[in-house]
């Protein structure tokens, strides 16, 4: 891919949709995109496996300092389940450890076996996984022929759907909480049905509000960088946070949020529609101008003020 000249820079704090290819990492992504826009800070909300496709939220400038908040949002994807087959991986880059025969594996019995993961479920985080156990991935010890005790987790399956059944092949659609492993998922339906099974492939589909029919090649960035349009499709940080709650400010306070300090609870002109407003929660702080100013945090007590987190604007 050719890249652009150096010092081609995006004028835009935000988020770009990417719509990532197979075979490359996130980081590797994120090097592509830095590259074309000649440097800047360039990173990532939501790691995909290699081997998975789909929507990738790559942050720009500012948007760096968002991460955290996008990494919260719930997820969509389609996968395939291949019954029949487990692989030390749980997906179809590992070695295939067992074989059985799925031809008696019935459609009904399929569904009645994905309904049981709907809901909260516990998961045990796959060996291959980036988790870091005593500072280290754990897929470094898999790869070492290593296995690491590992504790159990809750994860929140919203909606599980079988979509079509191609003979030992299952399309599903899944929609999750974050922390959920697809392929564990895959395995342990695989295992319900007596037969295994491991991740075949995987597309993202959606991570929070952002989706897939908003999502850009790396070979569209390029395009629209060239061409000096690459800013309109920048998503802007209180676009992709529009899920939080957001409370307005007028000009005086908004001059004191810029320095860090809490909001009190009297100088929140109005609470704009957004999530639900729990103590700790994140909040976005807006000027009166709608202007996305800093991210706060919800206040434990009724009257106390919102504390300040992370101040996302150059002080006027």
């Amino acid at each position: 891919m050719t890249g652009l000249a150096q010092g081609c820079v995006v004028a835009a704090d935000g988020v770009l949709i990417i719509r990532k290819e197979a075979g490359w990492t996130s980081h590797d992504v994120v090097a592509k995109i830095r590259r074309l826009l000649g440097g800047g800070k360039v990173g990532h909300a939501g790691t995909l496996d290699p081997a998975a496709t789909g929507v990738l939220p790559v942050l720009l400038g500012k948007g760096t300092r968002i991460a955290e908040y996008l990494m919260e949002w719930d997820k969509e994807y389609q996968a395939v389940l291949r019954l029949g087959e487990t692989t030390d991986t749980q997906d179809a880059t590992g070695t295939v450890l067992t074989r059985k025969a799925a031809d008696g594996v019935t459609p009904e019995a399929i569904c009645q076996a994905v309904e049981r993961f709907c809901g909260p479920i516990e998961q045990l985080p796959p060996m291959y996984s980036a988790i870091k156990v005593g500072g280290v991935p754990l897929y470094r010890k898999a790869r070492e022929g290593k296995t690491v005790e590992r504790k159990v987790r809750t994860v929140l399956i919203q909606h599980l759907e079988v979509q079509a059944i191609e003979g030992r092949d299952v399309t599903l659609r899944v929609a999750c909480s974050k922390g959920t492993y697809v392929r564990t998922l895959c395995a342990d339906i695989g295992e319900s049905l007596g037969v295994g099974g491991h991740l075949l492939s995987l597309e993202r589909s959606r991570v929070g509000p952002l989706t897939l029919e908003q999502a850009l090649t790396v070979e569209d960035v390029r395009t629209h960088a060239a061409l000096g349009t690459l800013a309109a499709k920048v998503v802007s940080m209180n676009q992709a946070l529009e899920r939080l709650p957001a409370a307005q400010v007028g000009p005086v306070t908004a001059t004191r949020v810029l320095h860090g300090v809490s909001v009190p609870a009297s100088q929140v002109i109005r609470w704009e529609s957004g999530g639900l407003k729990s103590p700790g929660a994140p909040v976005r702080i807006l000027d009166e101008n709608g202007r996305l100013l800093a991210i706060g945090r919800y206040p434990d007590s009724p009257g106390a003020p919102i504390a300040v987190e992370k101040v996302l604007v150059d002080r006027e």
